[in-house]
């Protein structure tokens, strides 16, 4: 095939602001109440978040990794069942990285399972394989707003009485069977990262319906003092003393609190969401349309209800394209492209700082790590720049000489 055609040389972005006028008047009452760091806002949006999504409690910490940090560590903490050094947790080999870090940084193994290569979700076939005596819990992500298989992972747990929880950092909006990702496990993160469903900046949430999980996570989240927990609570004894309480520290903890403007934009992104996500899964009807029939890729088949994160391509390995051509290709066309997510995170130079073992053959992740390639969704309609990526990737060579 040759470049017979012409092409209209337009921008097809990774990410853009989701942000218009409403958002810059919230900074600005911010600003007029001269209340930057964590305050009404913030517990505001917490609470309406939280609504939104059918859950008891929400925290809205200063990043999604920073959600899952603060999740996984808050299990250290329970009086029942709580996690211990040395505890395994299964997790799929494509994740981000913060999916892996804080299961380390807790002193604990990860469990490495492979991935179903359509979904790009965890392989649930594989779960029984990576079970042990020290299995304490899987630690799912919903990968690129496609939500995993949540009856065979909660089913799962039920046998083996692990803890369920769920990274849906990629994946707010997501359903599965009509539930919200996110708020099937004892906790689920969120991430208001710019490049993501909603933005407030940085930013990220917790979702639980666990009462205890939610007061150790609010000590946590400001250092592990007492300030910002109830008077009864499932944490410690509040003394009356005010002034003692104001410095009192009960738990390890960290300071992931957010800023009060991110709070206050996360309240006008949260009305606009629904439409944003409707827009998203527009999109991806059309990419699925113009897709679905090239049998050099393979796309991602939706799982539950998507919310569409981006938009994957994996080369399948016997149609001989060429991903590097696929990729000078679509940077020749200013369309922007990146790896999935992490590939298989297995090859990844840090894995040899990180305490896991591996069950059977990460094919799927390798696949997807060599022949895998992703472009963006938008909260706005981008049918044009989707018909533009497909006239691309027909119109140049990229097969293998």
């Amino acid at each position: 095939m040759g470049n017979k055609r012409k092409m209209t040389n337009m921008h097809y972005e990774l990410a853009a602001s989701s942000w218009g006028e409403e958002e810059i008047r919230a900074i600005e009452s911010v600003i007029a109440r001269d209340q930057y760091t964590m305050g009404q806002s913030v517990a505001t949006f917490e609470r309406e978040f939280a609504k939104k999504f059918g859950s008891r409690f929400g925290i809205m910490v200063n990043s999604g990794s920073s959600a899952n940090l603060l999740a996984i560590n808050a299990m250290l903490y329970k009086k029942e069942k709580p996690f211990q050094p040395g505890d395994e947790i299964i997790v799929p080999s494509l994740s981000w990285s913060t999916t892996y870090y804080p299961i380390h940084q807790c002193g604990m193994k990860l469990v490495f399972v492979d991935i179903d290569l359509e979904t790009l979700n965890l392989d649930v076939t594989q779960l029984e394989n990576g079970v042990s005596e020290k299995t304490r819990a899987v630690f799912v992500p919903h990968i690129l707003g496609n939500a995993a298989d949540l009856d065979a992972i909660q089913s799962f747990c039920d046998k083996y009485d692990l803890y369920l929880i769920e990274d849906n950092c990629e994946s707010m909006g997501a359903t599965w069977k009509g539930k919200p990702t996110g708020t099937f496990g004892i906790c689920g993160t969120f991430s208001t990262f710019f490049s993501h469903h909603m933005a407030t900046m940085e930013g990220g949430m917790i979702l639980t319906d666990d009462e205890e999980m939610y007061h150790i996570m609010l000590s946590m989240r400001s250092h592990g003092w007492t300030r910002h927990l109830p008077q009864e609570n499932l944490v410690c004894e509040k003394n009356a003393d005010l002034f003692y309480e104001s410095f009192r520290f009960v738990l390890p903890g960290y300071n992931f609190r957010p800023v009060e403007m991110s709070g206050a934009v996360g309240l006008e992104q949260l009305k606009k969401l629904d439409g944003f996500i409707e827009k998203r899964q527009e999109n991806a009807v059309h990419f699925v349309e113009r897709f679905s029939g090239d049998e050099r890729f393979i796309i991602q088949r939706e799982s539950g209800i998507s919310s569409w994160f981006g938009f994957s391509l994996v080369i399948r390995p016997d149609s001989r394209v060429d991903r590097s051509r696929v990729v000078q290709a679509l940077n020749a066309a200013n369309i922007d492209v990146r790896p999935v997510v992490t590939g298989n995170f297995l090859v990844n130079d840090v894995i040899k700082h990180l305490n896991h073992r591996v069950v059977g053959k990460h094919l799927n992740s390798q696949a997807v790590h060599d022949y895998g390639l992703f472009v963006g969704n938008h909260h706005f309609d981008i049918r044009s720049k989707i018909n533009y990526l497909h006239q691309v990737l027909e119109s140049v060579q990229l097969n293998s000489l």
